[in-house]
């Protein structure tokens, strides 16, 4: 590994990366991931220097530590920072940066660049300057990117990217920094760095005429609907917001429901909570909105901070967008971005507006009304009736099963049992389809996912950032065996620096979310039979091996083991500060309600009007 001299060595003034850290504790982070390499070596240096104020975490893959950071990210509720090299460095880190972007999560990617006196001569593992440019591959995935070319636009630069990051919506950002860039001194070294001085500390802006008229609408409205998304997730973790929004949906008996991703943001325990809609959702909603007594369909719909895409509106894989969704009255629709606002769905008020803002008037100007109480009772026992006569979920018997092998669905009902607060993370695959349909959240239990982009292997890391950003709470992992072997070297990790994280693994040596769906699909279902089976590894040998404590439940073994190992790894993983991994062989002859279609040759060739082309 060969580096220049950097022109500030024998010089008394601060440098870039000295100054890039400085900008990193100014906004309280204290731990960066990645992987260290040559690109990079005067922030490794620097890092090293003030590693009693910021930790760099060296992670097992670059994707793995944006995912660490984004898990981070998001339990801190503040800035994950992710630092790697160059050149496959970079590239590797660009999944977790694209999940963090898609899940508004505050993730900065700090990236090495080779020297710029080098560019164009074939130095190892160049960039920008050749085929792999880097900062426009970042440019063309997150909210912004920039090559810092000259200490003098550095802070210019650095500030642009905390602003992107840390205003509302959250995102990701990205820098690409030269190496010999940052070993250079900055002239006008600034005496102290204050974000107040650079960028917003808050995002507090809503329209009082707009929310006026959807208030007004809500209200007369014969049947009210409250669709909440992951927008509304930051203003909701707020306690004294969100106890003011459930004492108004309360008094004028307003049903909520909430998309995949936000599922948890408002307690799904309570009376007026229709628990979260979409794919693999709740039962409830659709019974609400349409009842057998097509007169009393719902009428009005506030959607807040969601972008209405594919998986937020599809009740089943065979009706994409549903058009359920639309009211017969009134579709208001609140987001900060005002291109994803009646973009699916035609709506009748668009209001581009912060969630939190927007929230907080809607329920001050909602003290000064007075609920028609005989509608507002009738609401409430309809939504009662609707409970007590409807499971919630698509397999009662299966999710109140004790049989062996274990029920996905039952082991859901287990979390629910044993984990109180913290932090669960689900994985793309079949698991986020067992945890919407049979997970019922309520603060303090946070549940998170990362549907709009899906990748595999985001909850087996982010899990290991979640537990590091909220150390005493638990950080619970459900993740599939093909996502665990992707990332589950991030064990180490997690070994190494004493973080007590658990991974729940739903082991069916399959990638079943692919099989189960192209079984149904394109029967007949027995062709797919052992097509992505993953060779039966050892699972649990696995993770032991790479520092962590762990079960097997095996074949024959029922629920009650799997809520016994669930127990002694809380009670473990908070005792000694160590990984957790359940591994557990599931029962494969069942599938979360997705609702696949079949289909057809010919249905890959006609358009859907059905007309020929």
């Amino acid at each position: 590994m060969s580096s220049p001299t950097p022109s500030s060595s024998t010089s008394p003034c601060g440098t870039v990366a000295q100054l890039l850290i400085d900008y990193l504790k100014a906004e309280g982070v204290d731990k960066i991931f990645g992987i260290p390499g040559g690109a990079a070596v005067w922030l490794m240096n620097e890092l090293k220097k003030q590693s009693k104020q910021i930790d760099y975490v060296i992670c097992r893959h670059e994707s793995g530590a944006a995912y660490i950071a984004d898990g981070y990210a998001r339990v801190k509720r503040n800035l994950g920072v992710v630092l790697t090299t160059s050149g496959p460095g970079a590239t590797n880190a660009l999944t977790g940066a694209m999940n963090a972007q898609a899940s508004n999560s505050p993730v900065l990617v700090i990236t090495g660049e080779v020297p710029e006196a080098y560019y164009g001569k074939g130095y190892l593992q160049e960039g920008t300057d050749a085929k792999l440019d880097v900062h426009n591959i970042y440019l063309n995935a997150l909210a912004s990117s920039a090559l810092i070319s000259s200490p003098l636009n550095f802070q210019t630069l650095f500030q642009q990217a905390l602003r992107n990051a840390l205003s509302l919506p959250r995102q990701a950002v990205h820098i690409s920094l030269p190496n010999d860039i940052a070993g250079t001194c900055v002239p006008n070294y600034p005496a102290s760095v204050k974000p107040i001085t650079y960028r917003p500390m808050s995002a507090a802006s809503t329209d009082a005429k707009a929310v006026d008229t959807a208030l007004h609408d809500l209200v007369h409205a014969k049947r009210p609907l409250i669709f909440l998304g992951n927008g509304a997730r930051d203003a909701l973790a707020e306690p004294q917001r969100l106890t003011a929004f459930t004492e108004f949906v309360d008094r004028f008996g307003m049903a909520v429901m909430t998309t995949p991703d936000a599922k948890g943001i408002f307690p799904e325990g309570d009376a007026l909570s229709l628990r979260n809609y979409g794919i693999c959702g709740c039962a409830w909603p659709s019974l609400y909105m349409h009842p057998t007594d097509k007169s009393q369909q719902f009428d009005a719909l506030m959607v807040l901070g969601s972008s209405l895409g594919e998986l937020s509106t599809t009740v089943t894989a065979s009706a994409l967008y549903s058009p359920s969704l639309e009211p017969t009255e009134h579709f208001i629709q609140v987001d900060l971005n005002p291109a994803v606002i009646g973009r699916d769905f035609p709506i009748t008020q668009g209001l581009v507006a912060e969630i939190g803002a927007t929230l907080d008037l809607m329920c001050e100007k909602a003290h000064h009304l007075k609920p028609d109480e005989a509608k507002v009772k009738a609401r409430k026992e309809i939504i009662k009736q609707i409970k007590h006569s409807n499971a919630p979920w698509a397999d009662p018997a299966g999710r109140d099963s004790e049989a062996a092998p274990v029920h996905p669905a039952a082991m859901m009902r287990v979390v629910d049992e044993l984990v109180h607060e913290g932090h669960v993370f689900i994985d793309a695959g079949n698991c986020v389809g067992w945890s919407l349909n049979n997970m019922v959240v309520n603060p303090p239990v946070r549940y998170h996912s990362a549907l709009a982009m899906g990748p595999m292997g985001f909850a087996v890391g982010a899990v290991i950032g979640g537990k590091m950003a909220a150390p005493d709470l638990p950080s619970v992992g459900i993740v599939g065996d093909g996502a665990f072997m992707m990332h589950g070297a991030e064990i180490s990790t997690a070994a190494q620096n004493r973080v007590g994280a658990i991974w729940i693994v739903l082991d069916d040596n399959d990638l079943a979310m692919v099989s189960q769906g192209m079984a149904q699909l394109l029967p007949p279902a027995k062709q797919w039979d052992d097509y992505y089976k993953l060779g039966q590894p050892d699972l649990a040998k696995f993770a032991e091996g790479l520092g962590a404590r762990a079960v097997t439940i095996a074949h024959d073994q029922g629920t009650a083991a799997f809520r016994e190992a669930l127990k002694h790894a809380l009670e473990d993983a908070h005792k000694h500060q160590r990984p957790n991994v359940i591994v557990a062989r599931i029962n494969t002859q069942v599938a979360p309600p997705y609702g696949w279609p079949k289909l057809t040759p010919a249905d890959c060739c006609t358009p859907p009007s059905g007309k020929s082309a």
